[in-house]
């Protein structure tokens, strides 16, 4: 397992112009605006919370964590089917859940330098606070961060080139997205558009990082959502997985 962490990562190292998109879009957006004047005004349609307290830099790390996991993830894998990688791979005693954890892995140490340049800068820029509960917020970004990668793993395992992997992706980030609130807080969708939020992994886990950046508890509902999508999409992608 080691050997094969070790070189997916040598691997993903050498696509850093796609790492650097990673990380720059979603800060370009926090800082860009963040800086937008009223922004940081309190706004009672949202619970007398601004904008730049948690709801931007919560919708900035889910960007973050989306690209990654519904364009880089599995853009790499079925690039490695369409080159015949895989099917070499096949040839060895390698495990399919071996190598999709390996990547799981690595995704997630990659959005986790995301979080901290976006917290730091937006920390040191626009004077946005730390998470108030750290220990809800860590629980939070691994949970959902996990969650998200395995529905990236979903598309990866059976899609047959790059570009289908690319298509397949976007068809479904953007919607997360929206139900996540990236624009139209939750607090402003009607009804049917909340309880399509609470079961799609991106809505609580966008609600569970703004409740844990405010110092509120993570609802159990959302952690449940968050557990069941990891369990349930991780089990898809091994099971569904193709060497060729």
């Amino acid at each position: 397992m080691k050997k094969i962490l070790l070189t997916e990562l040598k691997l993903h190292l050498r696509e850093w112009p796609a790492l650097l998109f990673v990380i720059g879009l979603p800060l370009g957006l926090l800082l860009g605006l963040g800086s937008i004047p009223g922004f940081g005004e309190p706004d009672p349609k949202t619970g007398g919370e601004s904008v730049t307290t948690t709801h931007l830099p919560a919708m900035m790390v889910i960007l973050a964590l989306m690209t990654l996991a519904f364009s880089v993830l599995p853009a790499v894998l079925a690039a490695y089917r369409e080159r015949g990688v895989l099917r070499r791979m096949s040839t060895t005693p390698v495990h399919p859940g071996k190598l999709l954890t390996a990547q799981l892995l690595i995704n997630l140490a990659l959005g986790v330098i995301s979080l901290f340049v976006l917290v730091v800068m937006g920390r040191i820029v626009l004077g946005i606070t730390m998470p108030k509960d750290p220990l809800g917020f860590v629980l939070v970004f691994v949970l959902g961060t996990a969650a998200l990668l395995a529905m990236g793993l979903v598309i990866a395992a059976v899609s047959r080139t790059g570009k289908i992997a690319q298509g397949l992706g976007s068809l479904i980030m953007f919607p997360l997205m929206f139900v996540a609130g990236m624009w139209i807080p939750r607090e402003l969708m009607p009804s049917f558009l909340r309880t399509i939020s609470d079961y799609s992994v991106a809505g609580p886990f966008a609600t569970a990082l703004r409740d844990t950046w405010g110092g509120s508890s993570p609802q159990l509902l959302h952690l449940i959502v968050m557990v069941v999508g990891l369990v349930v999409f991780g089990g898809l992608a091994v099971r569904l997985f193709r060497w060729e």
